[in-house]
């Protein structure tokens, strides 16, 4: 019995699966074209017509600190390579490595025998040329004597007085070998030439060290005070050198590599005499006490130099800000809760907050969560949690802390420049992207 379907049962078959695939593209089609006209804020999990919930900060008055980040590196005021100033075997060592030692500690000892024989040898031969000195020195009165009698030829007696400022040079010599060999029994006992941490030993006891080696005994490393060397761009040395000039103090503050730990506090003290016409750079040095030993040698840390700072200024949470065709603008709110898009003007940035120089007043109230669905126009609700929130700025914060409001927390403190197109200077962050485009239904 033949099992396979008539020329019309197929035909049937295929009319019916294009009907199907006619409708299901139909109702995609239709389901796209009515997405695309709803209005905005009803997508999405808002399609049942509530209001977006946002988060909202009311603009205030604060401090803005103008701050100047670089990258630098601890070094120490004094590393010394203890090197011996003699030849001699080394035959102990008084130090721990790592020891924290002061000045004039014990280090070291050389086997001081060889150079207390040599003294001693010294001491005798100059006991011997005195004895000579003297002898000729009374045959000198003798032959002055006879000369004045003119009992003796006049080359006699000059010739003594000649033998008599040889032996004075001779004993002179005696003299000057004996101090060189106090010195080098001072050198056998070996000790620290300033205060600092001894490093690991170079060599061990029992070896013959030569003066003047290259490799030393151990080095030695200043620990307190120290400094911190670090680079700046070349277009910040006209406001660095308004303040040196000024006779203003400029308070450095150093952070670890990951920029989160603070080392330590200090204050700048030199400038280099030249531009690194390679980098662009200029290198700077600040000192710091560094008492707790937080800041290591050679270690690369964060440095931020606070240069000014603007007392009282309208200040605006970085998270409010956003950036498009309109360029930087806020979602501002109205007494209805409706938001608006609103321009404004920035200067320098501060941690979680920037300055703007106009477009908002104190009291006013912007949008710093939520902003991403929003439209001009839009009805908006506000969570309890976020009605009282303030944008005072950062009032609270020492220079170079870190501030954790909003979304900038880990963002550099500020700015050493300040432009007047709206956008953050030099070091500020977020700076406009075509990329993002206009603000949602503009």
């Amino acid at each position: 019995m033949d099992s396979k379907p008539s020329p019309r049962a197929r035909a049937l078959r295929v009319t019916l699966i294009t009907l199907v695939g006619v409708a299901i593209i139909a109702a995609i089609a239709y389901r796209s074209i009515t997405f695309v006209n709803q209005p905005q804020q009803r997508r999405g999990r808002f399609q049942d017509g509530g209001n977006q919930p946002v988060g909202v900060a009311r603009i205030g008055r604060g401090d803005i600190r103008l701050t100047l980040r670089a990258l630098g590196g601890v070094t120490p005021l004094a590393t010394v390579t203890v090197i011996p100033q003699i030849s001699g075997q080394l035959m102990s060592v008084g130090f721990k490595e790592g020891q924290l030692v002061h000045k004039g500690d014990f280090l070291a000892e050389i086997d001081p025998r060889p150079y207390q024989i040599a003294l001693e040898e010294d001491v005798a031969q100059l006991a011997r040329d005195e004895a000579t000195l003297r002898q000729a020195r009374m045959d000198l009165d003798r032959y002055k004597t006879l000369f004045d009698q003119q009992s003796i030829a006049r080359q006699t007696y000059e010739d003594q007085v000649w033998i008599v400022k040889s032996d004075e040079g001779t004993v002179d010599f005696d003299k000057a070998q004996i101090k060189s060999q106090q010195l080098n029994l001072v050198y056998c006992h070996i000790t620290a030439p300033t205060d600092g941490r001894v490093g690991l030993r170079l060599i061990d006891p029992g070896n013959y060290v030569t003066a003047g080696s290259s490799s030393g005994i151990v080095v030695l490393t200043r620990l307190s005070p120290t400094t911190v060397e670090y680079a700046v761009p070349e277009d910040a040395l006209p406001q660095i050198m308004a303040r040196v000039q000024g006779g203003n103090k400029i308070p450095v503050t150093v952070f670890d590599r990951a920029n989160v730990i603070q080392l330590g506090s200090g204050e700048f003290s030199a400038i280099d005499s030249q531009v690194n016409t390679t980098t662009g750079t200029v290198m700077l040095r600040a000192n710091f006490e560094n008492s707790d030993g937080k800041l290591f040698p050679s270690q690369f840390v964060n440095v931020v130099m606070l240069l000014d700072t603007l007392q009282h200024v309208v200040t605006v949470p970085v998270s409010a800000v956003q950036r498009g065709a309109p360029g930087t603008y806020v979602y501002l709110l109205d007494e209805s809760n409706t938001v608006a898009v609103h321009p404004i003007k920035l200067g320098a940035q501060d941690g979680d907050f920037y300055e703007v120089t106009d477009g908002l007043e104190p009291g006013e109230r912007v949008v710093t969560d939520g902003a991403d669905r929003l439209r001009d126009g839009a009805k908006v609700t506000i969570p309890i949690s976020s009605a009282q929130t303030d944008a005072g700025g950062p009032r609270d914060h020492p220079p170079g802390s870190h501030s954790h409001h909003g979304q900038g927390g880990d963002r550099p403190h500020g700015s050493w420049h300040r432009r007047n197109d709206g956008q953050p200077g030099e070091g500020g962050q977020q700076r406009s992207d075509a990329s993002q485009g206009p603000p949602p239904g503009r």
